[in-house]
């Protein structure tokens, strides 16, 4: 029976010391019972947090390209290129993040 754990230290130790039957397994052979622990890492079951930050990476580029769009309809005679460059850099970086998160993982 595998027995499921948090992804930390503390969590082990924790399940580790409420059990007596871990306790009996890790005295008698630590590696098999070592073996029976399932580590559960959030960003392997919680698919929220993909969702929540590829939505707000999204939402950022768009609000930053209708930005830059009416900032050029705006200031057609006076444009201040210091401003434009600084929005375009914001969205190529939230763009690159936006692929690096949305890109297979090379284990999986």
């Amino acid at each position: 029976m595998k027995t499921t754990i948090n992804n930390s230290f503390e969590d082990f130790k924790k399940t580790l010391s409420n059990s007596i039957e871990l306790q009996q397994e890790f005295q008698t052979d630590p590696i098999k019972a070592l073996n029976n622990f399932e580590v559960k890492n959030p960003k392997e079951t919680d698919s929220w947090i993909y969702r929540i930050i590829v939505l707000m990476l999204g939402l950022s580029i768009i609000a930053i390209i209708v930005g830059l769009i009416l900032l050029a309809f705006w200031d057609r005679r006076n444009p201040d290129s210091q401003l434009i460059t600084i929005f375009a850099t914001i969205s190529s970086g939230a763009i690159g993040a936006l692929a690096g998160l949305l890109a297979p993982s090379p284990n999986k």
